[in-house]
């Protein structure tokens, strides 16, 4: 396979054939956890995509040094040592956000996707690779964050964006939208189960596109076979 093949192969698995959150069902703990609203999710997503990578270059580039028996608690001081930086940073950099989020920035060293990563591509490929991999599974399981938080937002507060500024300023008080305005907010979706349920939306939604995208190939054959027989009569 060329790399151009596999870069393609890794983003295709990473962004939705592979993806760590609707098929691996890895890192659920969190994901439902800290997506009430789109700014926990994508602070949360991006802390993730930031440790991934991270840890996937290292573990590549450590790789040839590690013995095989050694191997999975050595990725784990790695894993745990990026999570450290993530997290002082974000307690430096954004510490609302870093309040809200709490116990699960570093219970990030215990997401199953970080270590299988780690395990399954960076130790058995080179540094370039194992980033890019980190990245795409990272990025794959950030929007399946900001799009479980987005539902639960909308249906649980009416809103979209709401304390961005924890993430990214004050001067992100203005990308707070007011889509539907409650008398009585939808707790169902503010609380756990509610997450439950809009996971299950997400993995069913992502079920249907592709039995749809199955039988639309399945059927492209014959559609062709039947014009080139027209043609030729």
């Amino acid at each position: 396979m060329s790399d151009v093949q596999e870069y393609k192969e890794l983003t295709k698995n990473g962004l939705w054939e592979n993806n760590p959150a609707l098929v691996q069902l890895l890192g659920l703990c969190p994901l439902l956890a800290v997506t009430g609203t789109v700014t926990n999710a994508l602070g949360l997503g991006l802390a993730t995509l930031l440790v991934l990578v991270g840890s996937n270059v290292t573990v590549s580039l450590v790789r040839q040094w590690v013995p095989n028996e050694i191997r999975i608690p050595v990725f784990v001081i790695v894993i745990a040592t990026f999570v450290t930086l993530v997290e002082l940073t974000m307690n430096a950099f954004t510490y609302g956000l870093y309040m809200a989020l709490g116990i699960f920035i570093p219970l990030i060293v215990t997401n199953c996707a970080i270590i299988g990563r780690a395990e399954a591509y960076a130790s058995k490929n080179p540094w370039h690779k194992a980033a890019y991999d980190g990245f795409v599974m990272g990025l794959g399981f950030a929007l399946v964050l900001v799009a479980l938080g987005a539902l639960r937002e909308v249906l649980g507060q009416g809103t979209l964006l709401d304390g961005a500024e924890l993430l990214l300023g004050q001067w992100a008080t203005s990308l707070r939208i007011e889509l539907i305005q409650f008398d009585y907010p939808l707790l169902l979706a503010v609380l756990p189960p509610g997450a439950f349920i809009g996971m299950g939306f997400l993995i069913a939604l992502k079920n249907v596109i592709d039995r749809y995208r199955k039988e639309k190939a399945a059927q492209a054959p014959v559609e062709k076979a039947q014009r080139a027989r027209v043609t030729a009569q």
